[in-house]
């Protein structure tokens, strides 16, 4: 059965992100240490940064406790990318290389 790495609770077969926290969910618990790398308050910085991050090899997860059912001016909750705490450090990195690359492509 799937189950929530952050809220540890088991889901049906066929269900792949906690309704509850926006984790996705695994086939196995490991007991694994995540680490917050990377905060935005846009839920697609932190989807681009995932997948600048999978493409290195990393493992990483988004927690987003944003509503959309709840419609008010501005956000009320940071999405933030996770990592397993052994690979933080090349996270790191890897991100403060893309967001400089980035910076010298705008100049």
């Amino acid at each position: 059965m799937p189950v929530c790495p952050n809220c540890r609770y088991e889901y049906k077969e066929g269900i792949k992100v906690c309704p509850d926290c926006g984790m996705h969910l695994v086939d196995v618990l490991n007991e694994v240490e995540w680490v917050v790398v990377f905060t935005s308050d846009k839920v697609y910085e932190v989807e681009m940064m995932k997948a600048e991050l999978e493409s290195a090899d990393i493992t990483a997860t988004v927690l987003s406790q944003k509503d959309s059912n709840f419609p008010v001016p501005g956000d009320l909750a940071i999405v933030k990318l996770l990592v397993p705490k052994e690979e933080a450090s090349a996270a790191i990195n890897y991100i403060n290389d893309v967001k400089n690359s980035k910076g010298t492509e705008e100049e």
